[in-house]
């Protein structure tokens, strides 16, 4: 039998473990032959369809979930057309709920899988072309031959520990710039929003056996490891093992990986300040900064207790800390979203990520959605539409808001400058978000230069003691000294001052030197030097003359 997976992501940055997971427990099965085709799902569906064909498999297997839904069921609908005769399996998130609509309305969907399915699918491999012992399947949902609905639950794998790792398959996809490392499964928290709330039992990897994992990782020169553990810090102890073993592959690996803020211990932050630079990327879920929200979305962890660790978190220079908060949590108003951006720059946040709520399949939340008074969009991404606490437009005004942090607060060169103007003006927001409304800006793609004139633009009309900031962000972004928030740069033959401050850098002679003015006598200000022999455009080195 030949198994054609069909490995479609959104990008070709991303890399399903689906593959790899399910194809290690059965690689030693010589009665399969295993295919594997991957696209995006920008790419031509006629041509991915052609080649599906040609390549005749028996079956097609693949992973669905909300952002590659639409673009997978066009695709497997016309194979089916041309090949009827080929089983088509799907697993994924998308199924964690009720599955028998789907299969009834998408009937060219043999089988689709609900949960963990190392175990459960090897196993109806084995009875794949005898429907009457379908029905001991952990897992399975399908139609049967007289069209009568069977739902076999949720698959776990409780001997998680025990699987043969994804790496050992020839199909774990090295390429990539950074692999996935699964070290839990399940969580202990309840998020009503999430596919994992109240997961349990949480099962973990030995850390004997992480390391294992992480040595073959390294040998395959992996720079970017994202570690799959939403209970990273649940378990102060174990929490510190793993950094202690992350130290082990320093400076070669940085990991990702996801914190709890409010169940930080006095321990773990003391561990957390001595690591190297470099080592960790942190996300930090908060997802509000309001408490009724959090209870309604049964979230465990008192707002008091997240709000200080996300502080420390981003306190520290030695790593990088972002935020997330979630639009369309219900009780959650448009203002208050506003006002935890405010504080979350305050606290210096790497990244603000603001996302839309997406009412997932086999959530609490979405069980609940009337109930809470949530209406939702019933197809992929499932993005909530409306609560009671905020309308249509305030969540559209919440999409632009997050436009606007990705493109100037979450963009390296802009974001000291905009994280000043967020905290220290109150009206910045707002303000600014209506103006790049009005221009027609939010939602179209800028670079980084783009981005900078329009800030320098907007501030000289609104905020005019802030133009010198943008124009050292603009200088030290590497931008061009030929454009308006240069205006003022002195850059021909420019010879040092007799005494400076001296902020980066060191000055030697061969430095092209610059000079940004601070009063109108020009006896006072900014010196960049850059370096005449490359092609960097970013100064470096950096002096102040002051009074």
């Amino acid at each position: 039998m030949k198994i054609l997976w069909l490995d479609l992501n959104c990008s070709y940055a991303h890399s399903s473990l689906a593959l790899p997971a399910l194809h290690a427990q059965i690689m030693n099965d010589t009665s399969i032959e295993w295919d594997v085709l991957s696209a995006t799902i920008n790419e031509n569906v006629g041509m991915i369809v052609s080649d599906i064909y040609n390549r005749c498999p028996d079956m097609i297997a693949a992973t669905n979930w909300l952002f590659t839904h639409e673009s997978l069921l066009h695709i497997l609908s016309r194979v089916k057309a041309l090949l009827p005769q080929c089983k088509i399996v799907l697993g994924g998130p998308e199924f964690l709920g009720p599955n028998e609509e789907f299969l009834r309305h998408h009937n060219y969907i043999d089988v689709v899988f609900r949960g963990e399915g190392e175990e459960s699918f090897p196993k109806w491999l084995g009875c794949y072309n005898k429907v009457e012992n379908w029905n001991t399947i952990k897992g399975l949902c399908y139609l049967d031959d007289k069209n009568v609905y069977h739902d076999n639950g949720l698959a776990k794998v409780l001997n998680f520990a025990d699987l043969i790792s994804p790496e050992k398959s020839p199909f774990f996809n090295w390429s990539k710039p950074f692999v996935q490392l699964e070290t839990t499964r399940g969580c202990f928290n309840t998020c009503a929003f999430c596919v994992s709330g109240g997961e349990k039992p949480v099962r973990t990897l030995s850390i004997e056996k992480i390391r294992e994992r992480l040595t073959e990782i390294h040998q395959h020169g992996i720079k970017n490891v994202r570690v799959l553990d939403r209970t990273f810090n649940y378990n102060a102890r174990r929490a510190k093992e793993l950094l202690n073993l992350f130290l082990d592959f320093s400076p070669d690996i940085c990991f990702h990986l996801e914190m709890h803020p409010a169940l930080l211990s006095e321990e773990l932050k003391q561990e957390l300040s001595i690591l190297p630079k470099g080592l960790l990327h942190l996300e930090a879920g908060i997802q509000s900064l309001r408490e009724p929200v959090l209870i309604e979305s049964k979230r465990k962890g008192k707002l008091e207790a997240a709000l200080k660790g996300l502080q420390y978190l981003c306190s520290l220079d030695n790593m990088e800390t972002h935020a997330d908060l979630i639009a369309g949590l219900p009780l959650y108003r448009l203002s208050e979203i506003f006002e935890d951006v405010r504080t979350l720059a305050a606290y210096g946040a790497g990244e603000i990520q603001l996302e839309s709520l997406k009412l997932l399949p086999g959530t609490d939340m979405r069980n609940r959605a009337n109930e809470l008074g949530i209406s939702f969009s019933p197809l992929p991404p499932y993005e909530v539409l409306a609560t009671r606490e905020i309308t249509p437009d305030e969540l559209q005004t919440a999409r632009r808001l997050s436009r606007l942090l990705d493109g100037f607060y979450n963009a390296k060169p802009w974001q000291e400058i905009t994280c000043r103007l967020i905290v220290e003006k109150e009206d910045f927001l707002v303000n600014f978000l209506t103006y790049l409304t009005d221009k027609d800006m939010i939602d179209q793609p800028m670079s980084m230069e783009k981005r900078g004139l329009t800030l320098y633009e907007f501030c000289k009309m609104h905020y005019s003691d802030y133009l010198l900031e943008v124009t050292i962000a603009w200088i030290e972004g590497g931008m061009s000294l030929k454009k308006s928030p240069a205006e003022t740069v002195k850059t021909k033959r420019q010879t040092p001052p007799n005494a400076w401050i001296v902020l980066k850098g060191k000055y030697k002679e061969s430095l092209r030197l610059c000079f940004l003015p601070t009063n109108k006598e020009e006896t006072t200000g900014y010196w960049f030097g850059f370096e005449s022999e490359t092609q960097n455009n970013k100064p470096v080195f950096k002096a102040v003359v002051s009074a």
